[in-house]
C-alpha cells in the first residue's frame, strides 16, 4: 500500500501544478455565490459515506456525492437559486446549474463544447470497452445512429410480448407466496432480477435467470450486481481520482493489465475478476449471435428473444452498413456490457421506488389497480399490447410523477470520480457533469446576483470548468411546477401542465423533465425503460397489494438511488408486505 501511495504522489505532482495554474484562470467564476469550500481537496470527510449535509453555507464536492446528500442538493437550489458556485477537486471553482437556458446550451446548442470528463471516459473504457457510453464526437454519433432503430416505437411494439412473458414468471412466484396470507419479500431483489432478465432477453437475446424462487443466478448476473457497491469503496475512489486517467495512456493494454494484476489490493483484484466475467460473457453472446446470423433466419428466430433483441438487430444492420459506419468487434462487445448495466439497476430502482410510493399512498394504488382491471376486462382478460399500455392515463401519470420527483441515478459526479458506468448515457440522475473543452459564454434565462451585487446575465466559462447540472432541482423547481413541486401527486399529469413550465423550455427529451437529459447524449432507451415499468406494474398490481413493512427504509445516494434498512450499508434491500388484492 505504501508503494502504491508513493506512485500516486509521483504521478500527481505535475498534475497538481497544472491544476494550480488552471485555478488562477477561473477567477471569473468567483463572483457567483455558493457554499464556501470546507476543504482544499474535497472535504475533510473525503472517504466518508455519511457526511452531514444540512449546511449549504459551507461545502465541497463530497457534500454532493455522499449517501445522505438529498437535502444538500435541494437546499443549494433554495439558497442560491438556479446557478451556484461550488468547490470541486483541489479547490477548483465548479458551477452547479439548473437554469433552463444554461442547460440548453450545455446539452444542446453548445454540446460540442461541454463534454464528459476524461477520467469518466477512460475509466469506463477500462470497464466496458468502446460502447456508446465511452464514445465522443463522431464516434458517438456513428454508434448512436446504428442503435437508434432498435429503440424506435416500432421495435418497442415487438418487445411487449417478451416483457410480459418474463414478468409473468415473477407474478406467479408472488401469487404462490400469498396463497396462505401476507408475506414479506425483498422487492428490490426481485426487481433487480426481473430487470436483468428483461434486458437479457430483449436486449441481448440471452437468459440469465429462470426467475423461480430458488433458481441459481448466472455468474454474469452476480457480477453486474456487485459492480456498483464494490466501486463505492474508498480505496477504489483513490485509484480513480489519482491514477486511472494517467494509467490508460501508459503502454499497451497488455502492460496495463500486468500493472493491475500486481496491485496488492483485494478490491482491485475483485473488480478485475468482475470485469473479466462481464467481458467473457459479452464475447460469448456476440459469438453466438454471429453464428446464428451465418446459419440464416431460422437459426436467429430459434434463439432467446426470437431474433428481435437489440444486439441481433444491431449486428444484422452492421453487416449491411457502409464501411465507414460499421461498428468494430470491440464496439459491438462494448454495447453488450453497456446495455446490460445500463438497464438493470436503474430499472430496478425505478420500479422499487414506485412500489414503495404506492404502498405509502394506498389510495393511488387502489385507483391504479382499478384502471388496470377495467382495461383488462375491456381487453377480454388478455395481456396489453403497446397501444393499450400507453393509453392508460393514470398508469402514465404514476410513472411520470415518480420519474419527476425521485431521480434514480443520484449523483453522476460520483460516476466521474468512480468511473461508474452508464451514467452519462442513461440518466435519470440528480446531477450530471460536463467539462468545458474551450472558453465559452453561458447565458442564463434568469439573472443571478453576483457577490459584488451586480446582476449576471451570462457567465464566462474558462476551459476546464466542471458544470454540474442539477436534474433533481430542475425537476422540482417550484417556479415551474408550483408550490407543491416537492409532493408526489400523479394527478398533476391529468391536467394541462403549468404555463411557466411550458414557457421555460426545459431541454429534456421527456415531459419537460431532465430525467433522461436532452441533446446528443440523452438517454437512447428512455421509451424502453418506461415500457418495462408499465408492463411490470400492470401485471403485478392487478392481483397483488403492496404494503410497507415495519422496517424504516433509507434511500441512499450510492450512484444509483437504492433503498436499505441499514443506513451504513450499500447493498440494497427493500422489505415490503405483499398480499392478495381485493
Amino acid at each position: 500500500m505504501l508503494l502504491y501511495l508513493r506512485l500516486a504522489l509521483l504521478l500527481l505532482l505535475p498534475w497538481a501544478y497544472w491544476r494550480f495554474i488552471r485555478r488562477r484562470s477561473s477567477a471569473v467564476l468567483r463572483n457567483i455565490p455558493g457554499p464556501k469550500g470546507s476543504s482544499w481537496a474535497t472535504g475533510k470527510h473525503l472517504l466518508s459515506q455519511e457526511r452531514p449535509t444540512s449546511n449549504t453555507q459551507e461545502g465541497c464536492l463530497n457534500d454532493l456525492i455522499n449517501i445522505k446528500a438529498w437535502d444538500y442538493h435541494l437546499n443549494i437550489g433554495k439558497t442560491y437559486g438556479s446557478v451556484a458556485r461550488i468547490k470541486g477537486l483541489f479547490g477548483d471553482d465548479d458551477l452547479y446549474i439548473f437554469d433552463p437556458k444554461a442547460l440548453h446550451h450545455v446539452l444542446v446548442k453548445d454540446q460540442h463544447i461541454y463534454e464528459e470528463t476524461d477520467s469518466f471516459i477512460q475509466g469506463n473504457k477500462l470497464l466496458f470497452g468502446k460502447g456508446l457510453l465511452t464514445s465522443l464526437g463522431e464516434e458517438h454519433r456513428r454508434q448512436r445512429k446504428m442503435l437508434n432503430p432498435v429503440f424506435s416505437i416500432a421495435h418497442m411494439r415487438e418487445m411487449v410480448p417478451i416483457f410480459y412473458e418474463i414478468t409473468h414468471k415473477v407474478r406467479r412466484v408472488f401469487l404462490n407466496k400469498v396463497k396462505q396470507g401476507s408475506q414479506e419479500v425483498d422487492v428490490v431483489n426481485w426487481m433487480t432480477r426481473i430487470a436483468l432478465e428483461l434486458i437479457g432477453q430483449s436486449g441481448l437475446g440471452y437468459s440469465f435467470d429462470e426467475l423461480t424462487e430458488n433458481s441459481t443466478q448466472h455468474e454474469y448476473a452476480v457480477a453486474v450486481k456487485q459492480l456498483v457497491p464494490l466501486q463505492g469503496k474508498s480505496n477504489l475512489l483513490i485509484i480513480n481520482l489519482s491514477i486511472l486517467p494517467m494509467l490508460t495512456r501508459i503502454g499497451s493494454p497488455a502492460f496495463r493489465r500486468w500493472v493491475v494484476e500486481r496491485l496488492p489490493m483485494k478490491d482491485v483484484q475483485h473488480l478485475r475478476e468482475i470485469i473479466d466475467k462481464l467481458w467473457a460473457t459479452s464475447i460469448q453472446i456476440i459469438d453466438e449471435k454471429r453464428k446464428a446470423l451465418a446459419e440464416g433466419d431460422e437459426a436467429v428466430a430459434a434463439q432467446i428473444g426470437r431474433g428481435k433483441d437489440v444486439i441481433s438487430i444491431l449486428m444484422k444492420a452492421n453487416m449491411h452498413a457502409a464501411e465507414d459506419e460499421k461498428l468494430c468487434e470491440e464496439e459491438l462487445i462494448g454495447q453488450v456490457t453497456t446495455l446490460t448495466f445500463a438497464a438493470t439497476d436503474t430499472t430496478s430502482s425505478a420500479l422499487s421506488r414506485t412500489f414503495y410510493l404506492l404502498a405509502e399512498h394506498k389510495d393511488v394504488q387502489d385507483k391504479l389497480r382499478e384502471e388496470i382491471r377495467r382495461a383488462k376486462r375491456e381487453n377480454s382478460g388478455q395481456d396489453f399490447n403497446y397501444d393499450d399500455l400507453v393509453s392508460l392515463p393514470y398508469l402514465d401519470a404514476v410513472c411520470r410523477e415518480t420519474l419527476r420527483l425521485y431521480v434514480l441515478l443520484t449523483c453522476v459526479a460520483v460516476g466521474h470520480l468512480l468511473s461508474l458506468p452508464y451514467f452519462s448515457r442513461h440518466p435519470p440522475a440528480s446531477t450530471m457533469m460536463r467539462e468545458a473543452c474551450q472558453d465559452a459564454i453561458l447565458p442564463l434565462a434568469t439573472p443571478v446576483k453576483g457577490i459584488d451585487g451586480q446582476e449576471i446575465y451570462e457567465i464566462p466559462i474558462p476551459k476546464g470548468t466542471k458544470i454540474h447540472m442539477s436534474i433533481l432541482n430542475s425537476n422540482r423547481n417550484p417556479e415551474f411546477w408550483g408550490a407543491d413541486a416537492e409532493e408526489w401527486k400523479p394527478e398533476r399529469w391529468l391536467k394541462p401542465l403549468p404555463e411557466a413550465l411550458v414557457n421555460a423550455r426545459v431541454p429534456g427529451i421527456y415531459s419537460h423533465l431532465m430525467t433522461f437529459l436532452g441533446g446528443g447524449r440523452s438517454c437512447i432507451g428512455f421509451k424502453f425503460s418506461q415500457l418495462e415499468m408499465k408492463v411490470v406494474l400492470t401485471l403485478m398490481l392487478e392481483d397483488i397489494e403492496f404494503s410497507l413493512s415495519d422496517k424504516k427504509i433509507y434511500w441512499q445516494m450510492t450512484g444509483i438511488a437504492t433503498p436499505n434498512v441499514d443506513p451504513t450499508s450499500i447493498i440494497p434491500t427493500l422489505p415490503m408486505i405483499i398480499s392478495l388484492a381485493k
